[in-house]
């Protein structure tokens, strides 16, 4: 059991941080703001930790409240069906937000394309003048009366429409998370999208700073939220000491050369470009043994696609070869990592976190990946991978044939790589840097010593 006692703590802050819950998923950003919640608690802070539309689900111990906010059922009831439940009394809200109903409304939510929520998310980011008021009010009451925070984190941009009201109400520093929405905002069509833009842009000046997940993000979001690159902080990710290894885990001496996937299985993420770099991997000279072993979520909208790239898996006689374990907790994520030589998640987008990457280097395992979005950043900084161009297998191949040929370079990237998580990347690193700019927020004075 994770100790969340006090240590060293001066001048405790009283920080809020809303966090969107992924419809019963393991989600990057709720494990990052999970992970960033503890570690504030372990240094004395006062942490909420909010879902907002479903429970958080995360493979560590779970800080959040019990409290969900902006239910998924309810806000879409409220944007569709406005006549009838943007005036019902809470006792009759209070069905559709039972964690059950949550997590089933959020996996049908999960499953339907950002080209068809358009008018529910430029509904959300109307904020008090929008059809989910009722909401906003019962989470500002939530904070004003009971939490009192100092500080206000919002999830992410499409957040946004709250930051006005918040601010209004509560007279508090307000922070926005911006940890990789361009996807689904890039997913949407007009006239939606359009008008989410202008949304945003027009409540950023409620906002006293961003924080990226990296400097790759942060420069991409200034110029599609038109706001000044001076405003937008860059934090990585850290995780918890739990995923560190003094050393790589020991290899079996046979086990044959092994290449993992780690994430949502989806064709966004990659697994269908691994598998054709996989197959050309397998007619290099000495790969002939290789083995490719994959573990994520699969949601049911990406069943069907799943089952095709399996079929083309067996089509190509590599059926033997490739092995799925299926969704993994965090004891089954280490033996996973434990379990391969090298990773790689060549995403089709530019990734703007990457925890699966430091997930992967804590254990000693380096990365091959595709040199765009936070990856770059991330491997030129821990110098524990191999970045190849994207969308190219037969590159992707090549690098990895490389990787599982050489093992004193294979040895001298997990140890950079293990090196680097446990001194820049850790979860205190994390909570570290964004007290720093709390205490900025709060033009603190540092106390007398």
């Amino acid at each position: 059991m994770l100790n969340l006692e006090p240590k060293n703590a001066t001048l405790p802050i009283n920080v809020s941080i809303l966090a969107a819950g992924a419809a019963g998923m393991y989600c990057g950003s709720c494990l990052r703001d999970n992970a960033l919640a503890k570690a504030l608690l372990r240094r004395g802070h006062k942490v909420s930790l909010i879902p907002l539309y479903t429970p958080l689900r995360t493979d560590e111990q779970n800080v959040s409240t019990k409290h969900v906010f902006y239910g998924g059922l309810n806000t879409w009831l409220q944007n569709s069906i406005g006549l009838i439940f943007r005036h019902t009394p809470r006792m009759i809200d209070k069905l559709f937000d039972t964690p059950w109903m949550l997590n089933f409304a959020g996996k049908l939510g999960a499953n339907t394309p950002p080209s068809k929520l358009g008018p529910y998310t430029v509904s959300i980011l109307k904020g008090i003048n929008g059809p989910q008021k009722k909401e906003l009010r019962r989470l500002t009451t939530f904070l004003k009366n009971e939490i009192k925070p100092q500080i206000v984190t919002l999830p992410n941009a499409m957040f946004l429409g709250a930051a006005p009201y918040l601010r209004e109400q509560l007279k508090v520093p307000i922070i926005c998370e911006l940890t990789g929405e361009d996807i689904f905002l890039d997913a949407m069509i007009d006239p939606w999208k359009t008008q989410a833009r202008d949304l945003m842009r027009e409540h950023t000046r409620h906002i006293d700073r961003f924080v990226a997940t990296s400097n790759y993000y942060a420069e991409k979001m200034s110029e599609f939220l038109a706001v000044p690159r001076s405003r937008i902080e860059f934090i990585y990710p850290g995780i918890s000491k739990e995923h560190l290894r003094d050393s790589p885990a020991p290899r079996e001496e046979t086990r044959p050369p092994t290449i993992g996937y780690l994430a949502r299985i989806c064709p966004e993420k990659g697994l269908n470009r691994l598998v054709e770099a996989f197959k050309t991997l397998r007619t290099l000279p000495d790969m002939q043994n290789a083995k490719l072993r994959a573990a994520g979520y699969l949601g049911a909208g990406y069943k069907k696609w799943f089952v095709d790239l399996q079929d083309k898996i067996s089509r190509e006689g590599l059926a033997e070869h490739f092995t799925y374990v299926g969704e993994v907790d965090l004891q089954g994520k280490l033996n996973f990592l434990d379990s391969i030589d090298i990773l790689s998640v060549p995403t089709a987008y530019q990734e703007a976190k990457g925890i699966f990457i430091l997930e992967s280097l804590a254990r000693g395992v380096p990365v091959v990946q595709p040199s765009h979005g936070s990856f770059r950043e991330l491997i030129y900084t821990t110098g524990a991978g191999l970045l190849v161009p994207p969308n190219e297998p037969k590159h992707l191949a090549e690098a990895i044939a490389k990787l599982l040929r050489d093992v004193p370079l294979r040895n001298q990237l997990a140890m950079l790589g293990q090196a680097a998580v446990r001194s820049q990347f850790t979860d205190d690193h994390m909570a570290a840097k964004m007290l720093q700019l709390y205490e900025e927020l709060l033009a603190w004075q540092p106390p007398s010593r």
